[in-house]
């Protein structure tokens, strides 16, 4: 009996990790921090049309140091998708919403880069945010010039204090000028050279871990195939193997069973 109970377990265990590998936000992608996903509107972020669910991540949680390279912060939170192959000419596109409860005088910040897989060195920033008390919220100002093109090409934030579960006990709260969201910005990128790439998402606070940000991101593809939370993970060729041999054994222990 205990035979059987453990077969049926290596079977049943293979079948739980696919199942958790769909995880808290789009299969195959990694995160540092504090990240989920959402299926219907929360607070100011809804779900854009066409899709089923959205992705996020938020500094309430953050990691120390988990910031922008070469861009000062205290912690925040990133979200990294698996490595792709792009042909030149390739489109690149998603998109993001920037949701801050900071204000002025604490630049929070958001952005997405692409990385050459190989060095893990930047290809391509594709967008910065930044909390301020006036002006254009998106490109973030003083921050890296943007490669990408957004739509809009400008954005400045819905003013007031945005309601939103992923900013922790921030949501509803405001201080000073330049709190509130941006609304959902469309991202394309032209894929310069055919290489191996990965895409990248961070969020930061800027000079304390008070008064939190996020972004929501949906919609990630390269040359219209999705890279995002629309696809379930194919099961590794390992995996698939421990189903083959594990389900002739666990029928064989079930007819001595019976």
């Amino acid at each position: 009996m205990h035979k059987l109970t453990g077969t049926l377990g290596i079977a049943l265990a293979v079948l739980s990790t696919q199942a958790l590998a769909t995880g808290a936000i789009s299969p195959g992608w990694t995160t540092v921090g504090n990240s989920g996903s959402s299926t219907t509107q929360d607070g100011v972020v809804n779900i854009p049309s066409g899709y089923s669910s959205i992705n996020w991540i938020s500094t309430n949680g953050g990691v120390d140091g988990n910031t922008l390279p070469g861009y000062p912060g205290t912690n925040g939170s990133t979200a990294t998708s698996p490595t792709f192959s792009a042909a030149a000419g390739d489109q690149l596109s998603f998109m993001f919403d920037y949701v801050t409860s900071d204000g002025s005088g604490y630049p929070d910040y958001g952005w997405a880069g692409l990385y050459n897989s190989a060095d893990n060195s930047l290809a391509a920033m594709l967008f910065t945010a930044v909390t301020t008390p006036s002006g254009n919220t998106v490109p973030g100002n003083g921050m890296p010039p943007i490669d990408a093109v957004t739509n809009p090409s400008f954005v400045s934030v819905v003013a007031g204090a945005p309601d939103w579960s992923p900013l922790g006990g921030s949501t509803g709260s405001c201080w000073d000028v330049g709190c509130g969201y941006t609304g959902w910005v469309s991202t394309s990128y032209t894929i310069g050279a055919a290489g191996s790439y990965y895409l990248q998402f961070g969020v930061a606070n800027a000079r304390d871990t008070l008064w939190d940000s996020g972004m929501a991101f949906a919609g990630a593809a390269i040359a219209g195939s999705p890279i995002d939370d629309t696809h379930s993970p194919v099961p590794e060729p390992e995996q698939w193997l421990m189903l083959l041999f594990g389900m002739p054994l666990l029928a064989a222990r079930l007819r001595k069973f019976r």
